[in-house]
């Protein structure tokens, strides 16, 4: 029989399976040759061959090896079934499909905004164990305590690590995955889709762009007067600031910085010090009364994140601790800042950085308030 060139029929893989998860089961499984594949798909088939060597290489990853061995299961379309026939015959057998369910792509997109999300979170991954039947996200709260904060089926887990949205750190008994940069790029481009259809679009405008940007708004209560800010979190301004170089070549502010400013900035959304909280920051901004309200009950983390906030904004100081609430905290450009605050122009950079070595110097001086979360 005529060696043809393997094609996938809509119902054969859920449309969420990777080409080259395609590609590997129709290999390994079907064994069709790698240059079949690639003239197949229209590729070179040193091309197949890496997918091939790629996915072979991740099956030490528990979830990975399973997702495989499921649709390696589809694949295989033959399996023995055994036709009752009479008693002085030997039994015959015939040849059914069989097709192991599979979560389907609303599913798999449903569950990715939802555990996506929540992988999202600091110290937060996902935990497996071999005989579990569905996976746990959990996400550290402190004092060596944890949080479960969402539930998920095996074989979405399992879609998730084969797509490479998640990661496993170390295989074993108890299997955790940590969100990749895929995954939140994945994310992103979920969450663009639900903005244009929320907005009546067919495709989401500028789909691609939005996937490396995070936005978010925030009310911010300044000349007081509350002004509705809009901010990208996956790019602070540090970020941004810490990519240029001085006259020297060097980074302008250097990794203990940035940590430095990310420390507070964690801190900052841990106390939850937007809009829910109603806080004053005419307090902060002003170098007047720098003290926090009441926590109004959410919790003891975020009141001990709170003090820790408040002592290194009182530690700075007036001037220093503005731009660091508003740079590192409130992610407010540079330049706005040097308006609001009445600055020069490109003074703004400098008295940030010398509000983070002093950032830096107070978090030295104050180890026994490590960051919780």
């Amino acid at each position: 029989m005529k060696n043809t060139v393997p094609t996938v029929q809509p119902d054969t893989f859920p449309g969420w399976v990777p080409k080259a998860a395609q590609n590997y089961i129709f290999h390994t499984k079907s064994g069709h040759s790698i240059r079949k594949l690639a003239k197949g798909a229209g590729c070179h088939a040193s091309t197949v061959m890496r997918q091939v060597q790629k996915l072979e290489a991740r099956r030490d990853d528990p979830l990975v090896d399973e997702a495989l061995s499921r649709l390696g299961a589809i694949e295989q379309p033959l399996t023995p079934a055994t036709k009752y026939q009479p008693k002085d015959c030997q039994p015959m057998t015939k040849h059914i499909r069989t097709k192991p369910a599979m979560p389907s792509n609303e599913t798999i997109e449903r569950e990715g905004r939802r555990i996506l999300r929540r992988l999202c979170e600091p110290s937060a991954c996902l935990a497996i164990a071999k005989d579990m039947e569905k996976a746990v996200v959990v996400r550290e709260i402190g004092e060596g305590k944890t949080k479960r904060t969402a539930v998920v089926e095996r074989g979405v887990a399992q879609a998730m690590a084969l797509k490479d949205w998640i990661k496993c750190d170390s295989p074993g008994r108890i299997s955790r995955y940590h969100i990749t940069g895929a995954g939140r790029s994945a994310l992103k481009r979920l969450l663009a889709d639900d903005d244009a259809v929320r907005a009546g679009f067919a495709e989401a405008p500028a789909k691609f762009g939005d996937q490396h940007r995070d936005w978010a708004e925030r009310d911010v209560l300044s000349d007081g007067r509350t002004r509705r800010l809009r901010y990208n979190c996956a790019e602070s301004p540090v970020s941004a600031m810490a990519r240029r170089k001085d006259k020297s070549g060097q980074p302008f502010l250097s990794d203990d910085l940035v940590g430095a400013a990310e420390r507070l900035r964690e801190d900052f959304e841990l106390a939850q010090m937007g809009p829910r909280v109603a806080q004053n920051w005419d307090r902060f901004l002003s170098g007047g009364d720098r003290e926090f309200s009441a926590d109004s009950g959410v919790g003891d983390a975020p009141s001990r994140a709170r003090e820790r906030v408040s002592n290194a904004l009182r530690d700075l100081g007036p001037g220093l601790g503005d731009v660091a609430l508003r740079v590192c905290c409130f992610l407010e450009g540079l330049e706005a800042a040097e308006r609001r605050m009445g600055w020069s122009a490109r003074s703004g950079k400098v008295v940030l950085r010398i509000a983070l070595q002093r950032l830096k110097l107070h978090y030295e001086n104050n180890k026994s308030g490590a960051m919780i979360g």
